[in-house]
């Protein structure tokens, strides 16, 4: 591979690509985790197309399968972005990625997971109301109000992953051009730049203090509200149905907010690098993957749906 440089700045070559180190630098795990990853990513694609065909089942016109069916196709979005990249990389020599392709992959990383985190706040309002305010539930809920939230959602990450993205690709970016990281993400490529970027830091965690914590408190009500309201349950049976309509949003909610929020707070810790992949990994590849089990397994109406769906597949 011929060293790809651009225009200097000051004594420094400014780069015009950029290297992934990938998951392990050892030649033995590349096949291991090929065949492991390939494995999940399929997982993923089938586990959420699946989730998808099942929304669309006309007993299932609830809002709440509305925003799975978006969640799923957020998955999708979001494994496909970063996997198949990683798994070419896996078997090849040359693990380069142009910069302009860096910037792509940041933007699309950002913007879904900006998006799907939104999502999930949604998912919890639509909770609130089914659960504290049934009577009005329908009225509140309607088509438009949960299109509309969709479109917000994409709008906000939109928003936040232009401007994120921006601001990364403004730094400029010197060498060393290898990226500790198996995908173009916000903390790896700051510790490239040749300048001082306190200042972009502590934009960084703003950032997240707002992009994750703003919606997360909305989840936090929501569900202050919805504890309140399953209390005043007087049968315990009526408790649990009502609470296990949530648990699977809740186990999500603590996935997603815990490894985002650990790895955009402290953008430049290097000793902690190793850590941020595995909660990279959590957020790009196992929740993608976890997600159609999570909320599958645990609802009733799903499973009863995809065991008619999986049964029409085998007269086939």
């Amino acid at each position: 591979m011929k060293p790809t440089e651009g225009p200097e700045l000051g004594n420094h070559t400014l780069l015009t690509e950029f290297v992934l180190s990938g998951l392990s630098n050892h030649p033995a795990l590349q096949h291991l985790l090929f065949f492991t990853f390939c494995l999940i990513y399929t997982i993923t694609i089938i586990g959420n197309l699946l989730i998808f065909m099942v929304t669309v089942h006309p007993t299932l016109r609830m809002p709440m399968y509305f925003f799975l069916r978006v969640l799923s196709f957020l998955d999708i979005s979001t494994a496909s972005s970063v996997v198949p990249e990683m798994l070419v990389n896996f078997l090849s020599e040359d693990r380069s990625i142009s910069y302009m392709g860096c910037a792509t992959q940041l933007y699309c990383v950002i913007f879904l997971a900006a998006t799907e985190w939104y999502i999930l706040a949604a998912m919890a309002y639509d909770r609130y109301v089914a659960i504290c305010n049934p009577l009005r539930y329908a009225i509140i809920m309607n088509c438009r109000v949960c299109h509309s939230l969709v479109l917000l959602s994409c709008c906000s990450g939109n928003v936040v992953s232009v401007v994120q993205t921006a601001w990364v690709f403004t730094l400029p970016f010197c060498g060393p051009k290898k990226i500790n990281y198996f995908f173009c993400d916000i903390p790896p490529l700051i510790m490239l730049s040749c300048t001082d970027t306190s200042s972009y830091e502590k934009q960084i965690i703003t950032a997240t203090v707002l992009v994750i914590f703003a919606p997360f408190c909305l989840i936090l009500v929501s569900y202050a509200c919805i504890i309140s309201s399953i209390l005043k349950i007087s049968s315990a049976e009526g408790r649990h149905k009502t609470f296990s309509t949530c648990s699977s949003h809740l186990i999500v909610v603590t996935l997603y907010c815990g490894s985002g929020t650990l790895i955009y707070l402290r953008p430049k810790s290097s000793n902690s690098q190793d850590t941020k992949k595995v909660l990279a990994l959590i957020y790009t590849t196992i929740i993608p993957t976890l997600n159609p089990l999570i909320y599958s397994l645990r609802n009733k109406e799903v499973k009863e749906v995809l065991i008619k769906i999986i049964a029409e597949l085998r007269k086939i």
